[in-house]
């Protein structure tokens, strides 16, 4: 190859651009820096605020959160407590995951309309499909109360009456906000271990209707292969429309609701990113625990994620085997598989990464760092001088019963179905109130409607075996007794028995129950005395630890109110509680390993790669009418300046569990994709932000509106946006 003089120049100053751009990126991932943290948009400091600024915010903060007139945050909702969505119309279109929406297309879905394989569009408004189970909600304000809440808290009180005592104010104050106004939901929820408390005063809206699902070969493209994996191709939105009353006001699903008027739209930008462009990403994160002390991480590391790595990797074998092999198992058991496998990847992955990013040696030197500041310090040493001996201690104490409920957990009471609507029918209230009753009894009979016996008992047959090798014999439930002494040791033998003689999986026995057949003795039912028997055995696991569980919990939140003091001139944000947060950071890319180097976005052009690289692989199988049209290089206005077709895109934004869906915004507040996912060198994220790699993964707008519009035909879903440029 040869190369004039001019291009070697223009090709020299072109690498000194990028690496200008990646230095700067780089410079802004130090720790507290821009990119790290989930700020509270209703507590931001000036800090906060002139760093935006400083990173390229051009929209004025008040804009952000305003409680006294429409402002961004009017636009963001928590999209059904698990996910998070941004309103991107005047009649209510709200835009949020796939794999967020996935359980209502499922469940709209049958093999003769198969909306997960060939996704799904409402023409009018008569056409969409109602989801009684979903809810939207908006956040109007938010309050520090944290001086009432703990004015509850007396000196002589041990853990159980702090909690008890701090537990009925929060409760008090939320329901001073539902009395005021009934359409309101007040919650409060503690910050910094404890330490803080705020409130947060919400609208919900619970007529949610499904508008537009791409099929999953756009929305899940790459399945398990691909989760948490960058680079990324999927498509991952749907389309829902909230639904109001004639007054705009909350109401239940009524053929007479209309589509709901927001307080405010988020616009939609045409124009895309560059690298080191600012980005901004506000939802609902779930939970982090950057605080947790490195005892509470060693417990996470062999519990809950090994216990969810063990028996989730056994039970999801099985589903898949049967899903591939039928289209009727594919469609039943395609969400609860999404579900289970999501976080079953993602605890592989933060083990993984914890020991790889040396994550716990990184802690210990923060808490070396905290001991001599306390050993140094009269008034700190006098309260905390047994701190780290005291939660080494109880961790420690608690170490082997933790442990045994964490894979008791995961193997009955998220493990086989039968036990799980055998819990829920032990737990059924049918004097509640009446909306609550309904929505309860639904949830039941669609378990009931997902549920294959044959499968299920397998799954039941393996997760017997796979709990007793992993505990000791101290931690098994009765029903071990009774395999030994009644069925010769034969697992599967008891389990058929066990369902042959219940009740609960025939139609007949789930009708007696929902009617309250008062001839049906219901606490005869096998699968009824064996939840009993579970719960017999979590209630001992759970006294076993109560007490150095509750010294554990005061411990972490002294730990963490340490840590605040000693750096007290750090800029420390909260760990995520489901409450609305803001990240901001910019566009960039990311070198995971030695001589690799990851760009900052896809194309379309990926999507063929990968399908003709896994050819007969089911996780990157692509309709060929969308193969074509991604093949024409026919993008129009949705292409970038290079003609192509963005995909997906990655920015240093903080994120976790629950940002699914969040919006990510421009510099102007215009709307530049959806976040679906972290990457997985980064997967240890949730405990310690890792600077250098950790990246949002987001879908870019533009790839969702070509779908729309010209896989989908629903050009007239994209005449109700309001696109910044057209």
């Amino acid at each position: 190859m040869t190369t004039s003089p001019e291009g070697v120049e223009i090709y020299l100053f072109g690498m000194k651009l990028r690496f200008i751009l990646i230095a700067v990126c780089f410079l802004l991932s130090l720790p507290g820096q821009a990119d790290e943290g989930m700020w509270m948009l209703g507590n931001l400091n000036k800090q906060t605020r002139r760093t935006m600024k400083e990173l390229g915010l051009q929209m004025p903060v008040n804009k952000l959160y305003n409680t006294k007139r429409p402002s961004l945050k009017d636009a963001v909702v928590s999209f059904g407590g698990f996910c998070s969505g941004v309103v991107v119309s005047g009649d209510g279109l709200v835009f949020t995951n796939h794999h967020c929406g996935f359980s209502s297309i499922q469940q709209h879905s049958s093999v003769e309309h198969d909306y997960l394989k060939d996704g799904f569009v409402a023409h009018n408004l008569s056409e969409e499909l109602p989801n009684p189970e979903l809810y939207v909600r908006f956040l109007l304000r938010q309050e520090d109360v944290t001086r009432r809440v703990l004015g509850a808290v007396k000196p002589d009180m041990d853990e159980a009456g702090r909690t008890s005592a701090v537990d009925s104010v929060m409760l008090v104050i939320g329901e001073e906000v539902s009395r005021k106004d009934s359409t309101l939901v007040g919650i409060v929820d503690a910050y910094y271990g404890g330490n803080e408390f705020w409130l947060s005063v919400y609208r919900d809206y619970n007529d949610v209707r499904l508008v537009f699902a791409p099929p999953s070969s756009v929305g899940k493209f790459g399945w398990d292969t691909d989760n948490w994996e960058w680079p990324r191709h999927t498509g991952d939105f749907s389309v829902f429309r909230i639904y109001a009353d004639k007054h705009n006001r909350p109401a239940d699903y009524s053929p007479d609701n209309v589509p709901y008027r927001p307080e405010y739209v988020a616009p939609i930008s045409l124009d895309g990113y560059r690298e080191g462009s600012f980005c901004m990403t506000l939802g609902y994160p779930g939970s982090t625990e950057r605080y947790l002390s490195s005892f509470g991480i060693e417990e996470m590391m062999t519990t809950t994620n090994q216990a969810q790595i063990d028996v989730r990797g056994v039970k999801q074998a099985i589903w898949k085997r049967e899903m591939d092999s039928r289209d009727s198992i594919r469609i039943k058991y395609a969400s609860k598989y999404d579900e289970s496998s999501n976080y079953w990847k993602n605890s592989i992955g933060v083990n993984r990464t914890i020991k790889k990013l040396h994550v716990l040696d990184k802690k210990r030197a923060m808490e070396t760092e905290l001991r001599r500041w306390i050993q140094q310090t009269p008034e700190e040493r006098e309260h905390l001088l047994h701190l780290f001996s005291d939660l080494e201690l109880n961790y420690k104490s608690r170490r082997d019963a933790y442990r045994a409920r964490a894979y008791f957990a995961e193997s009955f009471l998220n493990g086989p179905e039968l036990v799980q609507l055998a819990l829920s029918i032990l737990n059924f209230d049918f004097e509640g109130e009446e909306k609550t009753v309904v929505a309860n009894l639904k949830a039941i009979v669609e378990k009931y409607a997902n549920l294959d016996l044959g499968i299920d008992k397998e799954v039941f047959t393996a997760l017997l075996k796979e709990y007793r090798s992993q505990v000791d014999s101290t931690y098994l439930p009765e029903l071990y007794q009774t395999i030994a002494t009644e069925y010769g040791g034969n697992e599967r033998t008891y389990v058929d028995s066990l369902y042959a003689r219940s009740e609960l999986t025939t139609p007949r026995g789930l009708k007696r129950f929902l009617e309250q057949d008062t001839t049906y003795q219901i606490y005869n039912d096998p699968a009824i005395n064996l939840g009993i028997d579970l719960i017999t055995k979590l209630f001992e696991m759970n006294m076993q630890v109560q007490q150095a569980s509750g010294e554990i919990e005061r411990n972490e939140r002294l730990f963490n109110s340490a840590v605040r003091r000693m750096y007290a001139s750090r800029n420390f944000y909260p760990d995520a509680n489901s409450t609305m947060r803001l990240s901001f950071g910019t566009v960039c890319g990311y070198a995971p390993f030695d001589g690799a180097e990851y760009d900052y976005y896809t194309t379309a052009k990926g999507i063929l790669e990968k399908v003709r690289a896994h050819a007969g692989d089911v996780d990157f199988e692509v309709q060929p009418e969308l193969l074509s049209l991604l093949s024409s290089g026919d993008f129009g206005r949705y292409a970038d300046e290079k003609g192509e077709m963005n995909v997906c895109f990655i920015s240093n934004n903080d994120i976790t569990g629950g940002n699914s869906g969040s919006a990510m915004f421009n510099a102007k507040g215009e709307l530049l994709g959806l976040a679906f996912d972290g990457n997985w060198e980064a997967m240890s994220s949730d405990i310690l932000y890792e600077p250098k790699m950790q990246r949002t993964i987001g879908v870019d707008v533009r790839y969702i509106l070509f779908m729309i519009e010209k896989y989908g035909k629903a050009g007239n879903l994209i005449q109700e946006l309001k696109l910044a440029n057209p």
